[in-house]
């Protein structure tokens, strides 16, 4: 008979993956639905460990998004690319989302930057170093915040490792 943690158990486990998909394909909230399914298995699992790991989950997700922008930011800012620069990135990576939908968002900022900087500059080749440091840091953004995803998804595993098996 299949009872009700064990469904859970695996609803949560393909949020997870769902999860992880959406930190990679920046479709979903990847982070937020690992966390959410991570909680909701741990309420109906009513483990002490599995509350742990849900208490976990949250401090490192929290500062996971914190530590997502914090970093690239201060490269960014170190690489002498101005404010007026990243905020236009940042639109036009909103913009670029809507556009092209799943890979909108990192093409929409990186083509800001490029952008504000040529016009800022006037030049492509003084442009360039500010475009390659801002998909740098496009990409020091996501590999964050998938490793946040891929720790809490482990500590999860280990959790039902301990609980259901």
């Amino acid at each position: 008979m299949v009872n009700t943690l064990s469904i859970v158990t695996v609803g949560a486990a393909l949020a997870i993956l769902i999860g992880i998909a959406g930190v990679i394909v920046p479709v979903l909230p990847g982070t937020t639905l690992v966390v959410l399914a991570v909680v909701v298995w741990a309420f109906v699992a009513q483990s002490v460990l599995g509350w742990w790991v849900a208490g976990a989950c949250g401090v490192i997700a929290m500062i996971g998004w914190g530590l997502q922008y914090l970093i690239p930011g201060r490269s960014l800012k170190s690489a002498g690319v101005p404010q007026r620069t990243l905020v236009t990135g940042a639109l036009a990576g909103v913009v670029g989302f809507f556009v092209i939908p799943v890979a909108g968002l990192p093409i929409g900022f990186v083509a800001g930057i490029a952008g504000a900087e040529f016009a800022r500059l006037r030049r492509w080749d003084q442009a360039w170093p500010s475009t390659r440091h801002a998909l740098r840091a496009a990409l020091m953004s996501y590999g964050i915040e998938l490793s946040v995803a891929m720790t809490m998804a482990i500590l999860w595993g280990i959790a039902v490792w301990r609980v259901v098996f």
